[in-house]
């Protein structure tokens, strides 16, 4: 894994090598060819594994294209690298708020664990698991009381489920 210079956005270009940034442009452009993508971003993942921006790129690609099961793995792979970056727990249920400082816009990894994570409830309420996702959404906002990621939201909806707007 490529550590992000301090300030820097973890899933930037910064250490990724000419190659696999290449295949991830490649993969961009043939997103509505399946085969031709996953063939460049296979390659990424080759030549870069551990590269936050190859993975961020794969996580992606699965989620737009409706895999959210593969999106979900992915996703998984990313709160992993997160965690080993920022010295958090891999596994998201063991965090807790005096780990890293959640609420600020400096602790870059840290603020990308929250997002990861609020992404990984969200998949889990596309997926119908709405205890596995509620659980993730109420963990980030354990992590982030002041709600900086905006977890609350997905909370709000579940909550609503079944309910009119106009409830």
């Amino acid at each position: 894994m490529t550590p992000a210079a301090p300030g820097e956005l973890p899933c930037s270009l910064a250490g990724l090598p000419a190659a696999a940034e290449h295949h991830l442009e490649l993969a961009g452009l043939a997103y509505t060819q399946d085969s031709v993508a996953e063939t460049h971003l296979g390659e990424a993942m080759r030549i870069a594994p551990g590269h936050l921006a190859v993975q961020v790129g794969y996580y992606r690609y699965l989620f737009y294209k409706g895999r959210l099961k593969d999106a979900l793995a992915q996703l998984d792979v990313c709160i992993g690298n997160a965690a080993a970056q920022s010295g958090l727990p891999a596994d998201w249920r063991k965090a807790q708020p005096q780990d890293a400082e959640f609420g600020s816009y400096d602790a870059i990894w840290a603020r990308f664990y929250l997002f990861a994570l609020k992404a990984h409830g969200y998949i889990k309420l596309r997926l119908g698991d709405l205890e596995g996702g509620s659980e993730a959404i109420r963990k980030a906002m354990q992590l982030d009381p002041s709600d900086k990621v905006g977890a609350k939201i997905l909370l709000e909806v579940v909550a609503r489920q079944g309910r009119d707007d106009y409830d």
